[in-house]
């Protein structure tokens, strides 16, 4: 693999033009394929398979002139201190609000909140819903100005007035300010990084392209795939990160090569077919845990993870071609001073023609090591004290992790919204008038073989569910013009995220067993507090199998990688210890509310369930980018026949800076996006940020030292069965360095500090 994008990469050098042309290309095309695309929808979530998921299609099969996707607004009146919502003014304010919205843009029907016994039992409180013709997305900007009119006008008659429901709900923009200071960090770290202006500009503009791109194509796939707003915003994050560390490593290459003698052609194949070789293990390992996600079975999952994977996938091919076609446009800028000065043109050796003819690398003398760098130095200070940093990086990792033993899943609604949105407000007022329970209500569907049988079968249903603790109340049958199908509406006495709720959603189903028993009927609970519970818990049953998935896929490509059965499975104990610790500030922020005020949170409560797996298979391949950077340098130089102890020296003496700034750049940018007013978005923006951080520098660059430096050559142990079967994937550039000319001085395999092919 390494020889073949060694010729890449000169080729893209040779070919700049044509290669910078096919990208602008593919980036106005993306851009114009995403302006002229229509509008997508945002899905509701859901979960084949579930009891929820299959009473809903139920309901759609069997109440077909129902809209359940269409939007609905509430509003929630309250009286004056001391005054009744049903006296005279108040009711006249109510009602006059609900008759302006009466024969409005998009409205489907209006609930009398009087006739309908909407009222809370002191009578301060009433509510009424507006159900509308259009999904939430599609709503126009007429109907949400009525609806806020409406409002307006009974707050103007002394009424507190706030409006809940999915009418103003509004898509998250993929942009804002703490993303663009994530960005500026993220500009700082590179140009500390390479010392070069121009080397940083170019890892940005690299990755913004392939972002560009991947955004634009998002966009034009939203409507056709159902792509939404979270997918688009997962590619965005996901492709600034990697794409900038991916440019990283194979610009900090060129430099090096560069400054080592190499012509600007053959760093820039060195670079791609060195650096750019493990850009392809590490972006392979991120897509292959990102696609598989869509093994889980939830369809916003599987897009979710697809979406990454592209943008992944995209950020790869723009570090191997389009990377090295600009280092032919602004290479001189990008070398280190010591390479500018020399001749850009001068003419090869000999040595250097033969191998640019052969395919292969000349030989160059190496510089001169120089003092020590920081990587060097903090290597050789572990080396010293294995056993007390392991110890103290292990215990202070697991400290970190505990609180994800408490680990709560469940999907946000109003309640998690800041205390100053209406939605909020709105919530609040519910639950103090009409119970916790109001806002989650259950959905029992009872379908009999026979119509005439529904009256008594749905009777009894209620009867059954009625006479539950935990319920407080169960509306009146809804019959379907069939006969033979029947809604009740369940209000519980608890709030929707609450584990007493979920203890009741299981309970009834274990109370109409009999039902269905006696009856022959099938009885089936859903609702959206339904749905999500089911989800939750298709999502704690998932993760242990795809984490189990996950570590497996990890030892195997990197016993592949390395030739080496301890040193995959220290890294894949390590990726538990960085994702455990992860998931215990997820809960000690989001469950716990620690240190929540420092970013808008002001609600606490369970942990979006689609997180804990989401960050698994995501941190998955980001904590395989930096293993394979370290230790292929290390593993380059035991093979060379370095001292277990030299070996580690050299991983940090060539790789420790870089790895140390990739990843700063890369928790720049995940904590850029903790800003954003979306409980999603910013728990995947702590969960990744956090996850990253404890994984690049307490695992790979405490821990694996530590544990490398006490197993010694054990580390690097393959038995001979495993030898013969494992396929040979050459990462470090081993091949070519064995296609040096014969003219050339043969590498020095005695001294280990050097890169490969410089020996």
């Amino acid at each position: 693999m390494a020889a073949i994008l060694y010729r890449v990469g000169r080729w893209a050098f040779r070919r700049r033009r044509l290669v910078g042309g096919v990208w602008l290309g593919a980036l106005v095309l993306a851009l114009v394929a995403a302006a002229v695309a229509p509008e997508a929808q945002d899905e509701d979530l859901s979960m084949p398979g579930t009891e929820s998921q299959k009473a809903f299609d139920l309901l759609d099969e069997r109440f077909p002139e129902s809209n359940a996707q269409g939007a609905e607004a509430r509003l929630v009146f309250q009286a004056q201190d001391g005054q009744r919502v049903t006296a005279g003014e108040p009711r006249a304010a109510v009602e006059e609000a609900l008759g302006s919205l009466e024969g409005g843009d998009q409205v489907a029907s209006i609930d009398d909140p009087f006739a309908a016994g909407a009222v809370s039992e002191d009578g301060t409180i009433a509510y009424a819903t507006v159900t509308y013709t259009a999904d939430a997305v599609d709503l126009g900007e007429p109907a949400k100005s009525a609806l806020q009119n409406a409002a307006d006008q009974a707050r103007e008659a002394g009424l507190t007035v706030e409006i809940g429901g999915s009418a103003l709900d509004a898509e998250v923009s993929p942009g804002g300010t703490t993303e663009l200071v994530g960005v500026a960090v993220a500009a700082v770290v590179l140009v500390l990084a390479l010392g070069s202006l121009a080397a940083a500009g170019l890892s940005l503009l690299t990755a913004f392209l392939g972002v560009a791109i991947a955004f634009g194509l998002v966009s034009a796939l939203a409507a056709p795939l159902g792509l939404t707003s979270t997918v688009a915003i997962l590619a965005l994050m996901l492709g600034l990160a990697v794409g900038i560390d991916y440019a990283l490593f194979i610009t900090s290459r060129f430099r090096e090569e560069r400054a080592r003698g190499s012509e600007p052609e053959e760093a820039a194949g060195l670079a791609v077919g060195t650096a750019g070789s493990a850009v392809v293990f590490a972006g392979a390992t991120v897509f292959i845990a990102l696609a598989g996600l869509g093994v889980v079975g939830i369809p916003e999952l599987t897009r979710m993870g697809l979406g990454g994977a592209g943008a992944v996938a995209l950020a790869v091919l723009v570090a191997l071609t389009l990377v090295p076609a600009l280092f032919g446009f602004f290479g001189r800028r990008v070398s280190p001073a010591g390479a500018r000065r020399r001749a850009w043109r001068r003419r090869p050796s000999p040595a250097g023609e033969a191998a640019r003819r052969g395919g292969g690398r000349p030989h160059v003398a190496p510089a001169a090591a120089g003092r020590p760098g920081l990587g060097a130095r903090w290597a050789r200070f572990v080396l010293r004290r294995p056993v007390a940093v392991l110890v103290v990086a292990g215990l202070g990792l697991g400290a970190v992790a505990l609180p994800a033993l408490s680990l709560e899943l469940g999907l946000p609604g109003d309640e998690s919204k800041p205390v100053e949105t209406t939605q909020r407000r709105a919530y609040d007022l519910l639950s103090e008038g009409f119970g916790p329970g109001f806002n989650g209500p259950l959905t029992v569907v009872v379908d009999v073989p026979e119509a005439a049988d529904a009256p008594a079968t749905t009777d009894l249903v209620a009867e059954t569910v009625g006479g539950m603790d935990q319920v407080a109340s169960v509306g009146d049958p809804v019959l379907s013009d069939a006969g033979d199908t029947a809604v009740l509406t369940v209000v519980p006495r608890t709030a929707p995220n609450s584990g007493e709720t979920k203890e009741l959603v299981h309970a009834i189903r274990g109370a109409v067993s009999d039902v269905e028993a006696d009856t022959g009927a099938t009885v089936l609970v859903t609702g959206t507090t339904a749905m999500n519970i089911d989800i939750s818990e298709a999502m704690s049953d998932a993760l242990l199998p795809y984490l189990a998935v996950v570590i497996g896929l990890a030892v195997l490509l990197l016993a592949v990688v390395f030739r080496s059965v301890l040193v995959p499975v220290k890294a894949a104990l390590g990726f538990l210890l960085s994702v455990g610790a992860a998931f215990g500030v997820v809960v000690a922020v989001f469950q716990w509310g620690w240190a929540a005020d420092l970013i808008g949170i002001e609600q606490t409560g369970p942990v979006m369930s689609l997180m804990p797996i989401l960050i698994v298979g995501i941190v998955f391949g980001l904590a395989m980018d930096y293993e394979v950077f370290l230790l292929a340098r290390m593993r380059e130089a035991h093979v060379r026949g370095a001292s277990p102890a030299e070996a580690i020296v050299n991983g940090f003496r060539h790789s420790g800076r870089v790895v140390a700034a990739a990843a700063i750049i890369m928790v720049s940018v995940f904590t850029g996006f903790i800003g954003m007013n979306n409980p999603t978005i910013q728990t995947m923006g702590v969960g990744l940020a956090s996850a990253v951080a404890f994984d690049a520098f307490v695992v790979r660059m405490a821990i694996a030292p530590a544990v490398l430096a006490l197993l010694g050559d054990r580390a690097w142990w393959l038995p001979r069965i495993l030898g013969r079967v494992l396929p040979q994937v050459d990462i470090e550039g081993e091949a070519l360095s064995r296609r040096v000319p014969a003219s050339a001085p043969a590498p020095d395999a005695a001294v280990p500090h050097l890169p490969a092919g410089r020996r």
